[in-house]
């Protein structure tokens, strides 16, 4: 992805496969970004993790792992990217949450933690840059239709003997108003917004993108 983009785009693209469970490997990457880009100016955090499981039984390595993916990483990327963004006046932060980090549901204790605890490090963010020209918002999508889900939807087909396109239907409608997930390009687009000259006083936001889901 990072060449084809490069090549239809005429840009400088970079990938670097860091564990982001490893701070050390994250300063790296970085680095390796700000000597190739020669600065950050909008950082979107969108990285992810998921597992569910009761709280009683739910595995400490897995909470470990979605709180360092899910939130740690991405405190550690604004730290290093804040710098830059000072020096220049100007940057766009977009952390993609969730709706549960403004809900919670059942079985997704260490999720709803990290992304309650993201919304609230953009929170902070944003007081703390409000005079420097920088912007941190929280995106909250609902139902977004990426592989992160499809575990549990073969899951919800399984228990209830039901087509996978029939049990991702019931998924969504049993929290969710609209009855259908967005497309990963609806968040890119508004991402764009966000980083537009128009969205220059939203900072510290929590934005829904979820169906009605948080509106009942």
């Amino acid at each position: 992805l990072a060449e084809e983009f490069a090549a239809k785009y005429t840009i400088k693209t970079l990938f670097d496969n860091a564990n982001l469970m490893d701070s050390a490997a994250i300063s790296a990457f970085m680095t390796k970004a700000l000597d190739v880009m020669g600065s950050i100016n909008i950082l979107v955090n969108n990285a992810g993790i998921q597992h569910t499981e009761g709280v009683d039984t739910f595995p400490e390595n897995k909470w470990n792992a979605i709180i360092a993916i899910n939130l740690t990483a991405a405190f550690h990327t604004i730290q290093q990217s804040l710098p830059g963004m000072k020096a220049d006046g100007w940057g766009r932060i977009v952390n993609i949450a969730s709706v549960h980090g403004l809900v919670a549901s059942l079985n997704k204790s260490a999720y709803v933690a990290a992304k309650h605890g993201l919304v609230g490090l953009t929170k902070a963010v944003a007081l703390e840059c409000a005079e420097q020209g920088i912007t941190a918002n929280s995106i909250c999508p609902g139902w977004v239709d990426t592989p992160l889900i499809n575990n549990q939807i073969t899951d919800v087909a399984k228990k209830q003997q039901l087509k996978f396109e029939q049990a991702k239907y019931n998924l969504v409608t049993a929290k969710q108003p609209l009855p259908e997930m967005m497309d990963p390009r609806q968040i890119g687009e508004f991402i764009l917004f966000l980083c537009s000259d128009s969205a220059r006083s939203i900072t510290g936001a929590s934005l829904p993108m979820d169906g009605a889901w948080t509106a009942q």
